[in-house]
C-alpha cells in the first residue's frame, strides 16, 4: 500500500479511529482497496499514520465485523471477497421527488357532508367503562380470537338483526370485519365474479373497491322504487348492489313488490347474487323499516346483508359486519379461514357487552330523537329562508342526509363552489351519477355532523349564497 495512506486531523470533531474507519470503508466501496488486498500491518500503519496501534486495531476490527474485511489469523487484514466490486448492470436509482407537503384539513363551518355524525352523541362514559373493566379483567382478549369475529358478539349482532331487520341467520353466518370496504373485498373473490350492477347514482366507495378487485361495475339508473329492474336484467350482471332501506344518495325507499322482483331477478340465474348495504337503517322517522332482503329470501337465499356501526356509533369504530347465505360458509372458510379477524377483540367484546346490557338499543332511541328533531329544525329553517314553495326534499323520511332542489337556483356546479367556498361542506347530486341525468340545481345535504343549533345560520348562509 502505497505512503502515505491517507491523512487524519487530530483536532478534528471525529475521534481518530473512526476517522481512519472511514477512509478505509470509502476507499473499500469505490473500488479503490480491491477484494483480497491485504491492509498493511497494525504496528506499520500506525508509524505511517503517527497513531497508537489501538487506534488501528480498532478501526479495523470495526470494518471486519461489518464485513468489509476478513481478519486471517497470523496473516492479517483483506478486503473481503466482493465487498469492493462494482455492480453492473444494475439501473442508478431514480432520484426520489421530495414529498408533497400535506394540504392542509379544510374548516369547515357548517358539516354537510354525508359520512359524518356527531360525535358528541357517543357515549363516552358508558364504552369507556367496559372498556376499562375488560382491559383489567380479561387480559385474554390480547390473544387470537376466532377469524369470523367473536362468537358473543356475533350472537348479539345475530339477535339484533332478528328483532329489529327482521334478518334470518345464525351466529356462524356472521362474519365481523373492519369497514364494509373490506368485507367488499372478501365478496369480490368468494361470489362466482362480476359484472356487477351498481345504482346509479348511488354510493362512489363500493365501485372503487370492487374495480380494485378486478369486478366490473355496470350503472344501472334509479327510479322512484329503486335500482331498474329492466335495466338490471338487459345489463347481463350477475351481482346487485343495492341500497334499498334508504338508497344513496336519493333516498328512495324500495317497496316491497321490487324488493319481491329483485329477489326473483336473483333466483332465476345461477350464480346471481344481490348485496343489499343496509347502512343506515337504524334511523327512520316517519316509516316503519320494510323487512330486509335477506329476510325476505331467508337464510340460505342469495342475498348477503352488509352494515355498519359506522352511523350508530362512530365510523373510527370500524366495526361492520355480513351475513352469508349458508351456502358459501364452506366456501368462504375453505378461503379465509386463516385470515385472522381485522377487529380488536377489546372492541369487539366491548360492543358485545354495550348491545347485550341493552345500552345500544337505548343510545339509539336517544339518538333517533335528537337526529329528527334536527332534520325538522334544518328542513323548517330552509323553508323560511328560502320559501317553502322553491324547495324540493327527498329522502328526508330516513338517514342521516336528505336531497334538496332549489327551483330557480343556480346550476349545481355554482351552488356547490359557493358554498364550499364559504364554508359549507356539501356535495352535489351529480357527483354520484355516472351516466344518469340529474335534476337540476340538486344538492346532497347531510346533518349527521351538524352540530345542534347550527340550522338556522346555515340556512341563511345558502339562501344568501343561491339567492
Amino acid at each position: 500500500m502505497p505512503t502515505p495512506l491517507l491523512s487524519l486531523d487530530p483536532a478534528g470533531e471525529l475521534p481518530l479511529y473512526e476517522q481512519l474507519y472511514r477512509a478505509l470503508a470509502g476507499r473499500i466501496r469505490a473500488g479503490e482497496l480491491p477484494a483480497g488486498r491485504r491492509l498493511p500491518g497494525k504496528r506499520s500503519l500506525a508509524e505511517q499514520l503517527g497513531v497508537s496501534v489501538n487506534t488501528v486495531d480498532t478501526a479495523y476490527q470495526l470494518l471486519a465485523a461489518e464485513g468489509w474485511l476478513d481478519a486471517r489469523p497470523r496473516s492479517g487484514f483483506f478486503v473481503a471477497g466482493r465487498a469492493s466490486l462494482p455492480l453492473p448492470g444494475l439501473p442508478q436509482a431514480a432520484p426520489v421527488p421530495p414529498a408533497p407537503a400535506a394540504a392542509a384539513a379544510p374548516v369547515w363551518q357548517f358539516d354537510c357532508g354525508t359520512s359524518g355524525v356527531d360525535t358528541g352523541l357517543f357515549p363516552f362514559r358508558t364504552w369507556g367503562r367496559i372498556q376499562k373493566e375488560l382491559l383489567y379483567a380479561q387480559p385474554g382478549l390480547l390473544a387470537h380470537g376466532h377469524p369470523q369475529g367473536d362468537e358473543e358478539l356475533r350472537a348479539a349482532i345475530a339477535d339484533y338483526l332478528q328483532s329489529y331487520r327482521g334478518v334470518v341467520c345464525t351466529p356462524d353466518q356472521i362474519v365481523v370485519g373492519a369497514g364494509a370496504e373490506y368485507l367488499l373485498s372478501l365478496l369480490a373473490v368468494l361470489l362466482p365474479g362480476g359484472p356487477a350492477a351498481l345504482e346509479d347514482p348511488g354510493y362512489l366507495r363500493p365501485r372503487a373497491v370492487l374495480g380494485n378487485c378486478g369486478v366490473a361495475c355496470l350503472p344501472v339508473p334509479i327510479d322512484a322504487g329503486g335500482m331498474d329492474l329492466d335495466a338490471l336484467e338487459a345489463s347481463g350482471a350477475r351481482i346487485a348492489y343495492v341500497t334499498p332501506s334508504h338508497q344513496f344518495p336519493t333516498g328512495v325507499t324500495m317497496p316491497a313488490p321490487r324488493r319481491a322482483g329483485l329477489l326473483a331477478w336473483a333466483m332465476a340465474a345461477p350464480g346471481r347474487y344481490v348485496l343489499e348495504d343496509d347502512y343506515d337503517s337504524e334511523f327512520r322517522f316517519d316509516v316503519r323499516p320494510l323487512p330486509s332482503l335477506q329476510g325476505m329470501a331467508g337464510p340460505d337465499g342469495p342475498v348477503v346483508y352488509l352494515s355498519t356501526f359506522s352511523k350508530s356509533l362512530a365510523p373510527s369504530i370500524r366495526i361492520a359486519y355480513m351475513v352469508l347465505p349458508r351456502h358459501l360458509l364452506g366456501a368462504y372458510r375453505a378461503r379465509f379461514s386463516a385470515y385472522a379477524s381485522t377487529v380488536s377483540r377489546f372492541e369487539q367484546q366491548t360492543l358485545y357487552r354495550f348491545m347485550a346490557e341493552g345500552h345500544f338499543t337505548r343510545h339509539l332511541a336517544r339518538m333517533r330523537k335528537e337526529y329528527r328533531a334536527r332534520a325538522a329544525a334544518l328542513t323548517g329553517a330552509l323553508e323560511s329562508a328560502f320559501g317553502a314553495d322553491r324547495l324540493t326534499f327527498g329522502g328526508r323520511q330516513a338517514g342521516l342526509h336528505f336531497l334538496l332542489r332549489v327551483a330557480g337556483g343556480p346550476p349545481e356546479g355554482e351552488m356547490v363552489r359557493a358554498a364550499r367556498a364559504a364554508g359549507v361542506r356539501l356535495a352535489g347530486l351529480s357527483e354520484f351519477c355516472q351516466a344518469a341525468v340529474c335534476p337540476p340545481s340538486t344538492v346532497v345535504l347531510g346533518y349527521g355532523a351538524l352540530a345542534a343549533g347550527q340550522a338556522e345560520p346555515l340556512a341563511a348562509r345558502l339562501a344568501e349564497l343561491w339567492r
